[in-house]
């Protein structure tokens, strides 16, 4: 105390406190004056790394939520010194020194006293960012931040710092297409040509038949991203709980939301409702060798896509049926199944569509027809397959006429008899029933395609018949034509009434030597006709459409050459109230053709693979 009753303390200078003065600190650390003016309290900051403050009496509460006491921060400040000193390249031998190399050389004693940071944490902006809006306590230098008590008994050990990398980070991948994604729009590797079609076409997406553009408007990616979004969202769309709870008396019709066959599903599945079909009418001469690849004939070269539908129409059709049916299979690959095969005699009709639009097809029905009861082999007649597809109809007959260069009148009994006695539908319910006519099959339907061997001949000899041909150009085949049975015939309304032809522009298809390209060079000499042909009918107007009609000129194991017609037809949302198919398929058809599509060295490993583990599991 002064002689003014002041207490000395408050104005002498407060003195640093030795290293063991922390027992009895309370006594020993003076307090420090809150009333100082603002230069006294500028010269108290420059003082304050001389001058240690007073340390409070309660003890501290970590970031942790645990209470941290002066002993044990002074402990923990112990164990960090001892720490460094077994980190010291000079003190220690360990491990870490190649790890300590690694880190980022420090500039000034801040940085000494920091928490060591990753290469890409300093550089990255991201980092930077994050450490602008770190908490306090964390901002703090690292030697002043308080440690957990579960960290103190492992204090005294060896710190191994992260290593660093040696050089800038690679990029991160901005395609947020996930592994899923990415799968769903794999491509079959036989499709060698995908890729080039690709570029060819400026990356667009080759499948035709994709989801509505509204999922996709507001996608913000890359092409394969939206690509790969677009093979998932095709088959399952978004659905909101709102539209489930709706109810309608309108459910199960065509214009009940969320029906099969509605219209959202046909929008869906067919943006343009608009569905491709590809017909193929051959006579295949009762040959017992079939063709070493059909892809000419199935999957041209000039068409940019193939196909939803493929209808297979043979006469005289090879002995071995299963083998005819998949070797088909085996050509369109696993993309397609079997949906429905049926025959008469050596008349053959198969059906092939897109295994992702069973669902939406009914029940498929068929029915025969013989024109020549005495034959003991059903040569000539008519074998039909109708189905539902969403709400249109579709019927697919093949047929054989009686031959003969004069024999019209035969070949239009026949044509009236087949309409007249193939009953079909059967328990189909009728599209459109007010006009359909019980006396004309092909009336039942609203989508009618016809094929075979017609049989009908052109009405000249052989010499001007070739002449004719000669003096074609450009593909003009009107000139023969003039001459053309069938042609005639329709013109009167004599046979195929209500159907069209596409124009023809192609070289008769009838009759040539097995093998080559010459026509009929045996002593009967026989004129060239278009004997195969191709017809179709529409209720409506305008329904189809005709995208390709021409022969397949490189199959030569018959004296006839198969007929091609592709078509694009027009679809209408259909009622649930129809039996579906329910996805049934020839599987084990599906399978044997899969396995054939194998190559040779692909299939002689997994034989091999499979006769490994068989001997296996015998010696066990």
């Amino acid at each position: 105390m002064t002689e003014n009753g002041e207490d000395c303390t408050l104005n002498r200078p407060c003195e640093a406190p030795g290293k063991g003065d922390y027992g009895d600190i309370e006594t020993k650390t003076p307090l420090v004056d809150v009333k100082s003016t603002n230069n006294d309290a500028a010269q108290a900051d420059r003082e304050i790394p001389v001058y240690l403050p007073r340390p409070p009496s309660i003890s501290k509460v970590s970031k942790f939520g645990k209470s941290v006491s002066v002993e044990d921060s002074m402990r923990t400040r112990k164990l960090r010194s001892s720490q460094e000193s077994l980190s010291d390249r000079a003190e220690t031998g360990s491990s870490t020194d190649s790890l300590k190399d690694d880190r980022i050389p420090q500039t000034n004693e801040q940085n000494s006293n920091s928490r060591p940071q990753p290469a890409f944490a300093v550089r990255s902006p991201v980092f930077q960012d994050r450490k602008s809006r770190q908490p306090q306590h964390e901002a703090r230098p690292y030697r002043q931040q308080s440690v957990p008590d579960d960290q103190r008994g492992r204090a005294a050990k060896a710190r191994l710092f992260p290593v660093q990398p040696t050089g800038p980070l690679p990029a991160l991948d901005r395609n947020f297409a996930s592994a899923t994604l990415r799968a769903a729009n794999r491509i079959d590797r036989d499709c060698l040509d995908y890729g080039m079609l690709v570029k060819e076409k400026g990356g667009e997406c080759l499948h035709r038949n994709l989801s509505d553009s509204r999922l996709l408007e507001n996608m913000g990616s890359d092409i394969t991203s939206v690509n790969s979004m677009k093979s998932i969202y095709s088959v399952l769309s978004p659905i909101r709980p709102q539209d489930v709870r709706n109810r309608s008396f309108l459910e199960g019709s065509m214009l009940g939301s969320g029906a099969l066959l509605g219209a959202e599903e046909l929008d869906r599945h067919f943006p343009d409702r608009q569905v491709g079909v590809y017909v193929v009418t051959w006579n295949m001469q009762g040959e017992k060798f079939l063709p070493t690849n059909l892809n000419d004939l199935l999957l041209p070269t000039d068409s940019d896509f193939a196909q939803d539908f493929y209808v297979i129409g043979v006469q005289e059709g090879c002995p071995d049926r299963r083998e005819w049916e998949t070797c088909l299979q085996e050509t369109l690959g696993p993309h397609y199944v079997m949906l429905y095969t049926a025959s008469h005699g050596v008349l053959y009709l198969t059906v092939f569509i897109r295994r992702d639009l069973m669902w939406f097809c009914s029940e498929v029905e068929h029915a025969t027809v013989t024109t020549r009861i005495i034959s003991q082999i059903k040569t000539k007649g008519a074998v039909g397959i109708t189905f539902t597809f969403f709400g249109t109809s579709f019927l697919f007959i093949t047929s054989h006429f009686t031959s003969g260069d004069t024999k019209v009148y035969e070949r239009i009994l026949d044509y009236n008899k087949i309409i007249e006695a193939l009953a079909l539908p059967k328990s189909l319910p009728d599209t459109n029933p007010y006009r359909s006519s019980p006396a004309d099959v092909t009336s039942r339907f609203d989508q009618v395609f016809w094929f075979g061997d017609f049989n009908f001949r052109l009405g000249k000899d052989r010499a001007e018949v070739e002449a004719i041909m000669q003096r074609t150009v450009g593909g003009d085949m009107s000139p023969l034509l003039e001459h053309d049975q069938l042609t005639n015939q329709m013109k009167d309304g004599s046979i195929f009434k209500g159907f069209q032809e596409a124009p023809v522009h192609f070289f008769p298809t009838y009759k040539f030597d097995i093998g080559c390209d010459n026509y009929d060079t045996t002593s009967k000499q026989r004129t060239p006709s278009y004997t195969d042909r191709v017809v179709f009918r529409s209720r409506q107007v305008n329904d189809i459409r005709v995208l390709k009609y021409s022969s397949c000129s490189s199959i030569k194991t018959s004296d006839h050459r198969p007929v091609i017609a592709v078509f694009q037809v027009k679809l209408r949302p259909g009622r649930d109230n129809i039996p579906l198919c329910g996805g049934l398929f020839d599987r084990s058809l599906y399978l044997e053709g899969i396995k054939r599509r194998m190559t040779a060295r692909e299939l002689k490993r997994r034989e091999a693979i499979s006769s490994q583990s068989s001997t296996i599991c015998a010696i066990s």
